[in-house]
Formats: structure tokens, sequence, C-alpha cells
């Protein structure tokens, strides 16, 4: 047990209400005093002040002037240059997100409810770049182990692959994609895909149904998390549908008792979602073998564990 863990992420909660405001954006654009930020985002004088002098003091804004400040050369480094080395843009906003669901936990705890939690474009878009920051440098090898053995070319759906980083590994390797993922998904990622890449996006819930296919190969890469029994067993009986004979389902994920994280991920979906959790590879190779998968296995890839299984 760490106890600096137990500590209050006072810089973290800062710079997020920053970009959240719309303060951070404002300095980025241009100098201001905390006048004129507060005047033309609805905010209040005394507080932007406070929160421009702390910024300052952390490194993350310079003065300009008297009653001036402008994003420091370092943040817009950080936040806003991805040419940069240091370059890690708004994927923190992610995890300000989830935050904001962990501190109603005794509510949760109460009602057996999912915290109220808004969505909309600017969460997509951090849930994206987050998704792009944990991946790096881990899809090629996961990629890689899913399509072993299958044919070259081989047909890959990608469910829930919005961010697609897995997608473009696929298609490195010469499969054709097809990522499924929310509308709203769809709409931010598609016009990041070149003309060349062999990947075609596909706006859909998988919760109501998988494009037909067939597939050589399903993969599912933090999805499962998101649901219980009852909804994984139906994911993965409409997975089998779409396969081809003897294709292959992959599941990327945290399993219970083979990976410590686990454990406390599970209360992230307690927090943010109906039915989630995390699995033991018990409970999943049982929901594939209903689904009608052979073959059930697990590796530990790159950090990652990783379930496969074969059609019957």
């Amino acid at each position: 047990m760490d106890t600096r863990a137990l500590r209050a992420p006072m810089e973290f909660l800062l710079v997020g209400a920053a970009v959240e405001s719309g303060l951070m954006e404002a300095w980025r654009e241009g100098t201001g005093s905390a006048t004129g930020p507060a005047a033309s985002l609805g905010l209040d004088r005394r507080a932007v002040w406070t929160v421009a002098e702390a910024l300052t003091t952390l490194g993350y804004l310079e003065r300009e002037g008297e009653e001036g400040y402008r994003l420091s050369a370092a943040a817009r480094e950080v936040f806003y240059r991805p040419e940069s080395d240091r370059y890690e843009g708004l994927a923190f906003m992610h995890q300000y997100e989830i935050c904001k669901g962990w501190v109603q936990l005794p509510a949760v705890l109460r009602s057996g409810r999912p915290a109220p939690r808004e969505r909309n474009a600017a969460t997509n878009s951090y849930f994206m770049q987050a998704m792009t920051r944990s991946s790096k440098g881990k899809t090629g090898e996961i990629a890689g182990h899913c399509l072993a053995g299958l044919k070259p070319g081989a047909r890959v759906l990608d469910v829930g692959g919005g961010p697609l980083n897995f997608a473009r590994a696929f298609a490195a390797l010469g499969a054709a994609v097809v990522v499924l993922d929310l509308p709203g998904i769809v709409a931010v990622m598609s016009p990041a895909l070149a003309p060349e890449e062999n990947i075609r996006m596909k706006a859909g819930d998988f919760t109501e149904g998988l494009p037909p296919g067939p597939f050589d190969l399903v993969f599912l890469s933090s999805v499962t998390h998101i649901y219980g029994e009852a909804e994984n067993r139906l994911l993965f009986r409409r997975a089998a549908g779409v396969l081809a004979p003897g294709g292959r389902i992959a599941v990327a994920d945290f399993v219970r008792g083979a990976n410590p994280y686990a454990a406390l991920f599970a209360v992230n979906m307690l927090v943010n979602t109906g039915t989630g959790g995390t699995w033991t590879r018990a409970e999943y190779a049982a929901w594939l073998a209903g689904a009608g998968f052979v073959d059930t296995a697990m590796a530990d890839v790159n950090g990652r564990q990783l379930i496969t299984a074969v059609r019957a």
C-alpha cells in the first residue's frame, strides 16, 4: 500500500478545470488578463485570477505585463504540438472526466447505479486521445498475435475500434478491416483515415447487431468490461454468427486474477456502467463455449491479456 496515492490530485484537477472551462484555449490563442477570459467565457474574475496565478506558479502560464497571462512554451509543447517528443495532447482529460464519476462513488454504493455523466463531442475526443496514448507501442504485437495462422488478407471486424490504433495495426499486416463504433465516434475519426488505408468505418451499436461478414477475425479490445454476463454472452454469439467457419475471436481486456489492476478497474466500471466489470479467464471460457467457440486460450501480450477462441 502506497499512502502517497491518498494525496489530493490538486494540479490535475486545476488543469482539467482550465481546459473544461475554456481558459486554456483562451490563453492558447493569445495574451489575456483575468478580466478578458472571465468576461468572454462568463466566468468570475476573482476565480479566473486565482486559477491563473496558480497555473503561472506551476509553469502552465507566463505573465505578460502586469495583468496579462499567456500559455507557456512548455505547456504549448505538451498540449498542442504533436510534433514534439513531449506532446501529450488532452488525453488526460479522459481521466478528468472519469474522476467526476469516482467522486460520486458513495452515491453509487447506495444506489447500485452508475454516476450520471455527460457525453459530448469534447468527451469523445478526449476518449479517442486517451485510447491512442494507452495503446501506443502495443498494437503491432497484439495484432500479429491475433492474425497468426490466418490466411493473408484476413477480413477483420474491429468492434468498438474507433480510435483506429488496432485497425491500423491489422491493416499494416495486410488485413482488410471493418471498424464498428458509435456514430459520434465514427464522425470524429473518419476524417483521420487516408484513402489508401484498407480500413472501412461503419456506424452502429454492437449491442444491437454486427455487420454480416463473413470475417476471419472478430477483435474486441476494451469492450467486454463495459458489460456483464448476459450482454457478453450475446455479443459472443453474434461474433460467432459473423465469423467464417474456423474464424477466430480475440478479446483484449483486463482479466481478473491475471492482471493486478483488474479489481481496481472494475470499480471504474461500477461507477460508469450499469453492468460492467472485469471477468476471470474461467468466465470468458464459459461464455465463449456457450457461443460455440472451442480452443480457448489466454496469452499475455505487451502487458495485456488476450483471450482467443475458434468458431467450431
